[in-house]
């Protein structure tokens, strides 16, 4: 058996500081020959290789998210100019060539005879939005100095096309106070726009919470539902009771066939109701509108939204509109002119019906909202004026606010139709689709 021989002792570490002239160059060319192998700094980034001895891809940088164009900014500017149309060319009626000139208010130069500080500031504030809304509409697409050109531009433009067109209306006076106020209104709202437009749109809170609370296609659901406390502003026989738009089309006909016409005798002929019976019109018609509006709103969050705050803000915003619309349109001592018997019952059922609808699925939350809003529509269309309600309406003191009577109107009478034409779309079978993905 053989021995096996003895390895060789390692070789003596030489340190630096003695190591000959020589080795040390020897040991330089080395370490410049193959990178790898060459002393790292503990600063100097390390170079990782692959198997074949080559550089490892470095990660890319993450993007920035480029700016998105804004669905509910588009359609509340365009519910918002609909509003300006139809308050400016409100009552539609009694067309006729006055033999003016439809730029009259341009050719005069002095103030108007009867005008005062509250219509020019009402002037003003109302055109705001228009021109913010315009800005948010076209951002990212037009941005900064040219928004603001193309907001103050459609203010002149939309406030000058109201002027001239209301020389056509024998109840409307177009007037140079008007539309300066208005087109001033706009350009300040455009100013405010594009100051705002990229915290409100692109790294806003809001925006974080609209992805997180509210489905993906929610934006024409939220115009409409912002306008639901506004609809309240219109004075009503009952609280949250709109659509009542048989009137409306008996006068247009009567109008149209010089003839007195009133649809709802037909449909109630000679029906004279009791107290009682108008406490419980008053009471479903009060809860059918509140849980009609609930549960469109509900149709449209997700799970992890706080949905009982949101409804409860929602409902009090109506209810705060309501009475402030109500002390100014009629005396400060009937702010709360509306609160009876049978609307506190009707919004108990409500907030009853509410706590068990509010778990349930959203089709079935669509169903219903749909039947109470067509159920309250049937009832405040068939049930006769409340006498109460008439004296009270002959102290409305509409001067006032006589440029927003008609938009308070059409929102009030047209609300219902919009929200039961909204619960139908399309855009709920994809809202419910993505509800199931997210939540």
């Amino acid at each position: 058996m053989t021995e096996r021989p003895p390895a060789p002792a390692p070789a003596p570490a030489t340190d630096a500081a003695t190591a000959s002239p020589a080795a040390a160059a020897a040991a330089t060319a080395t370490s410049i020959a193959d990178p790898v192998l060459a002393p790292t700094d503990a600063t100097a980034p390390i170079i990782k290789r692959g198997r074949r001895g080559r550089r490892a891809k470095q990660p890319k940088p993450l993007p920035t998210p480029a700016s998105k164009s804004s669905p509910l900014a588009r359609a509340a500017f365009l519910a918002y100019l609909l509003l300006i149309i139809y308050a400016s060319w409100f009552p539609f009626s009694g067309w006729q060539n006055q033999g003016l000139s439809p730029w009259i208010f341009l050719e005069t130069y002095s103030m108007p005879r009867y005008w005062t500080k509250f219509d020019a500031i009402t002037n003003v504030i109302g055109y705001i939005p228009l021109g913010t809304l315009l800005v948010y509409a076209l951002y990212p697409h037009v941005r900064k100095f040219f928004a603001f050109l193309i907001g103050a531009t459609a203010g002149v433009l939309v406030s000058g096309t109201m002027e001239a067109v209301q020389t056509f209306l024998p109840s409307r006076v177009s007037s140079n106070l008007d539309f300066w106020t208005n087109s001033a209104g706009c350009t300040v709202g455009a100013l405010i726009g594009v100051l705002t437009v990229r915290r409100l749109l692109d790294r806003s809170q809001l925006q974080r919470l609209r992805q997180a609370w509210f489905a993906p296609h929610a934006s024409q659901g939220l115009v409409l539902l912002a306008l639901w406390p506004l609809a309240q502003i219109y004075p009503q026989n009952f609280l949250f009771g709109l659509g009542q738009i048989l009137p409306i089309l008996s006068d247009w006909l009567s109008w149209a066939a010089d003839a007195e016409i009133d649809l709802a005798s037909y449909i109630r002929p000679d029906v004279v109701l009791t107290v009682e019976q108008y406490w419980l019109s008053e009471t479903i018609i009060t809860a059918c509108g509140m849980v009609g509006a609930s549960l469109t709103l509900l149709c449209l969050l997700r799970k992890p939204s706080p949905r009982a705050l949101l409804v409860s803000a929602m409902i009090a915003s109506a209810i705060l509109v309501k009475a402030l619309a109500s002390a100014l349109l009629f005396a400060p001592e009937n702010a709360f002119v509306w609160v009876t018997p049978g609307a506190e019952g009707g919004f108990l059922i409500g907030a009853i019906m509410l706590a068990g609808l509010g778990f349930a699925p959203h089709a079935a939350q669509r169903r219903v909202a749909v039947i109470t809003l067509l159920l309250a529509l049937v009832i405040i269309n068939t049930t006769p004026a409340n006498p109460y309600f008439v004296a009270t309406l002959q102290t409305w003191v509409q001067g006032k606010f006589l440029n927003f009577n008609g938009a308070a109107q059409f929102l009030a009478l047209l609300w219902p139709f919009f929200a039961i034409w909204f619960l139908w779309l399309p855009s709920h079978k994809l809202n419910a689709a993505g509800q199931g993905r997210v939540s």
